[in-house]
């Protein structure tokens, strides 16, 4: 084997090795984002916003939308670890798959010509199609789960919605009035700050 290629063979370990830190760093730092919870005044209290998507899009954007899914996956991993589950993992499935609407398409656009407007792109596809997503889990997984979960019937949980927002009176009622709304305001505020914060963050990323 030749020096050029041992030295090549080097650099790709050395450069996975230090993708692998990030990514789990990265995880950890979204988990932690994770605990920190804001409700919103048109859901019922179990719809929380927090800022846990932000280290996912930035590592998404600076390693590719396959690194964005391992750190979501890292971050719903440790959640579990940590807190635990309450939907016998199903709720924390759909969190996941919810995650990587918002960061897959996102990093996926923004890989094909990195500017900052196929970045606003990304996000913006990313963000309708989270939401789109976050509809139908919310409608068909999320909300079933929480019902066998806590014991309640589905009109309990409509129930919730109702008494926050009148307009709320069945369950698909609950996915455009309540959970549209949550996730295309969850999309707009972790899209802005990464944009604010990834062009300062993303050298230490690239090396």
């Amino acid at each position: 084997m030749s020096t050029n290629t041992k030295t090549a063979g080097k650099v790709t370990t050395n450069r996975n090795l230090r993708t692998m830190v990030q990514v789990g760093m990265l995880g950890a730092v979204s988990v932690v984002l994770m605990m920190f919870e804001i409700p919103l005044w048109f859901a019922p209290s179990f719809y929380k916003i927090d800022l846990s998507e932000v280290p996912v899009l930035i590592g998404a954007f600076a390693m590719g939308p396959a690194a964005g899914a391992m750190i979501e996956f890292i971050k719903i991993l440790l959640h579990l670890i940590i807190e635990g589950t309450t939907t016998a993992g199903v709720g924390d499935l759909a969190n996941f798959l919810i995650g990587c609407s918002l960061v897959v398409p996102a990093a996926w656009i923004y890989k094909k010509k990195k500017t900052r407007k196929n970045a606003v792109i990304g996000l913006i596809c990313g963000t309708v199609f989270m939401t789109v997503v976050g509809c139908f889990l919310n409608a068909l997984v999320l909300l079933p789960a929480y019902a066998t979960a806590f014991g309640m019937p589905m009109e309990a949980l409509v129930g919730m919605g109702t008494a926050v927002n009148a307009a709320i009176t069945n369950v698909t009622t609950f996915a455009l009035f309540a959970v549209a709304p949550f996730n295309i305001i969850k999309g707009v505020v972790v899209s802005v700050i990464t944009m604010l914060l990834y062009k300062r963050i993303s050298p230490i990323l690239k090396g």
